[in-house]
């Protein structure tokens, strides 16, 4: 992973705005219309050349595929394994009408999220979980093996043929963590423990894992481990194991990797909402230090978390790991003025040294597919910013 060591370097979250095509056709494909293969080979690879070449345009050092081929971040590996089925779940008669995807917050604050800009499925969620209907629900029936090396080969190679030849430093790409408890793969009806089920996980996952660092590209784990406190009416010792528990397959999955070669962005949720519930980065960041990969990425712009650089004057952060604040908000319409950027990566230059943070952005711009809170071409004047932030802080540092 490169440091940055004669000037503040950048990157960003992981997901951009997709083209047209692309769009059209994974939105085509979530409602059960399957796109020509051969046409979406072709738009998600026109789609990886545009994506790339914008980020090497608006001057960013480590750049991705956008995730174009993905729908979202945390469904796409429903391609990629096998051993799931899909159950239909009755819900009794008693139970209580089902919560919304961020249900702590919209408890207390409905009136929001009946126009939240991520509600597009919501209310279908709240409806298919009244009392006397089923909820459709993934669930392991058979042993699970990764089924996805087409694909995955198909994103290596798009994304390497891409970034060719330009001025990019670095190329990363975004891969699921093997959470604990299943979390993000479904339910379990096959294997006899929940530990048996993880493992199993972490195994299948290690392939991708293992294909993407032996392809020279960067590992990034998506954790949206900070987003537990906002769906989870539970401590924070509870959260706390959940998430230990998760490093713990991390670091197993990922026991033949190079730390350097891999990189966390720890994620408290893409949307603009409340973030009241958030878990506080100091409540985790200790955990977060133990995980293998030597980058963490951290939110470190919003209304909720921008303090929070604070927090590691008095955290000890090993020798080789890298943080990455986000010094751009990606949930807002606004675009930063360079020297706002400028300014909150000086913060971290401070604390932790120049030469141990990489500039980058609170969350990706288009998580979901057509989801974008942020208009294209503004998310893409919000990265020319933060590269224009970059070169302010460099002039003062180097």
């Amino acid at each position: 992973m490169k440091r940055s060591t004669d000037r503040i370097l950048t990157t960003h979250t992981g997901s951009l705005p997709r083209t047209e095509a692309v769009l059209a056709m994974l939105q085509q494909a979530v409602q059960g219309t399957a796109p020509s293969p051969d046409e979406f080979e072709a738009a998600v690879r026109d789609g990886v050349t545009e994506v790339v070449r914008r980020q090497v345009q608006a001057g960013l050092d480590v750049v991705n595929d956008g995730e174009m081929s993905k729908y979202s971040f945390n469904s796409y590996h429903t391609d990629r394994l096998s051993g799931f089925s899909i159950k239909e779940i009755p819900v009794p008669a008693d139970a209580p009408p089902a919560r919304g995807p961020i249900g702590l917050e919209a408890e207390e604050y409905p009136e929001f999220f009946e126009r939240w800009a991520f509600n597009a499925g919501t209310r279908a969620v709240r409806a298919a979980g009244l009392p006397g209907r089923a909820i459709a629900s993934r669930v392991c029936t058979e042993p699970v093996a990764y089924t996805g090396t087409a694909a995955l080969e198909r994103d290596i190679k798009n994304v390497l043929a891409a970034a060719e030849g330009t001025a990019a430093t670095e190329v990363f790409m975004s891969a699921l963590p093997p959470s604990g408890m299943g979390q993000g793969f479904g339910g379990n009806e096959y294997y006899p423990t929940q530990d048996d089920f993880d493992e199993a996980i972490s195994e299948a996952m290690r392939v991708e894992y293992e294909a993407i660092v032996g392809a020279g590209i960067i590992l990034q784990f998506d954790c949206n481990w900070g987003v537990l406190s906002r769906v989870i009416p539970g401590s924070t010792d509870d959260i706390r194991k959940i998430i230990s528990h998760s490093i713990a397959l991390m670091n197993h999955a990922t026991r033949n990797i190079d730390p350097d070669k891999m990189r966390i962005h720890l994620c408290w949720g893409a949307d603009e909402a409340p973030h009241h519930k958030d878990l506080p980065l100091e409540a985790i960041v200790d955990l977060m230090l133990t995980a293998r990969p030597n980058g963490l990425g951290v939110v470190a712009s919003n209304g909720r978390h921008e303090w929070e650089w604070r927090i590691w004057r008095d955290v000890r952060v090993p020798d080789g790991k890298v943080i990455i604040p986000g010094v751009v908000d990606s949930t807002t319409n606004i675009i930063e003025h360079p020297e706002s950027v400028a300014e909150r990566i000086r913060r971290f230059a401070d604390v932790l040294g120049k030469e141990n943070i990489l500039a980058g952005v609170d969350c990706g711009f288009d998580t979901i597919a057509g989801s974008a809170q942020v208009v294209p071409r503004i998310a893409w004047a919000k990265l020319e910013a933060l590269v224009e932030g970059a070169r302010l802080a460099t002039d003062g540092l180097f």
